[in-house]
């Protein structure tokens, strides 16, 4: 995999490329934090600068259902290769689902690819925590991918039983994505994340770019929770400007 590079010799900031479309709403998302921090460290008119290659959602969730995850790589690697065509200086992919599939992004790319694991870890050991729980999609938190990243940075995760992951996947694909917010489901999620509490989870890491829409720290303000859209927005700000940030 590419690195990241630590520093940046130019004025000029660094082209993000925004692979999105998984969905729309996570990406606008992404796009909103990335802009507004840039704006609060220059003022003005100043913005991010980024590039979005959006895919077909629809696309995305047929792979998703049909396990052809092979498919899903090649296809998301051409769009990533699109994005370093376009003048991208290096690629975040708006979605922790797909990021199953992101070594075959990174082999087709020269530049950098941005982890959103790497971006949520390095915060999570900054706050002294070694176990977290995880709210996604059934593949992140049941596909060894994610949990192996992790490891790799000394981080063990914790993930709902069998029937709350159910829950927590539905609630994704059948509301999140198309920016249905429900209270029976922000209850349903916040007795998921006292379940993982009580099991160990020292924070809970917002494993999917929709949840942000549902739940957020106000919600559980004893337990630390580790939003990855913005973590990885962050990381997408820093990487572009070389400046230490927070996105609001």
């Amino acid at each position: 995999m590419p690195e990241s590079k630590d520093t940046n010799t130019s004025d000029e900031p660094r082209t993000i490329g925004i692979l999105g479309g998984m969905s729309g709403k996570s990406t606008v998302e992404y796009y909103r934090l990335i802009d507004d921090a840039v704006n609060e460290i220059y003022g003005g008119h100043h913005a991010g600068d980024i590039l979005i290659r959006s895919v077909n959602f629809a696309d995305i969730e047929g792979f998703i259902q049909g396990e052809q995850w092979d498919e899903a790589g090649s296809y998301l690697a051409d769009a990533a290769q699109d994005l370093e065509a376009g003048g991208a200086d290096f690629v975040i992919m708006a979605t922790n689902t797909m990021h199953k599939v992101a070594p075959a992004i990174t082999d087709a790319l020269s530049i950098p690819f941005v982890h959103i694991v790497d971006a949520a870890a390095d915060v999570i050991l900054d706050a002294g925590i070694d176990t977290v729980g995880v709210l996604g999609t059934s593949v992140t938190m049941e596909d060894p991918f994610y949990r192996a990243r992790f490891a790799q940075r000394g981080i063990d995760i914790v993930v709902p039983d069998e029937e709350d992951r159910e829950d927590v996947d539905r609630i994704v694909f059948e509301e999140l994505t198309k920016g249905e917010i429900r209270d029976e489901s922000r209850d349903r999620y916040l007795e998921v994340v006292d379940e993982l509490v009580a099991d160990g989870a020292e924070g809970i890491v917002l494993g999917c770019t929709e949840i942000e829409q549902l739940i957020d720290q106000s919600d559980r303000p004893e337990v630390p929770f580790f939003d990855t859209t913005a973590l990885h927005a962050e990381r997408a700000v820093d990487e572009s400007l070389s400046v230490d940030i927070e996105v609001k």
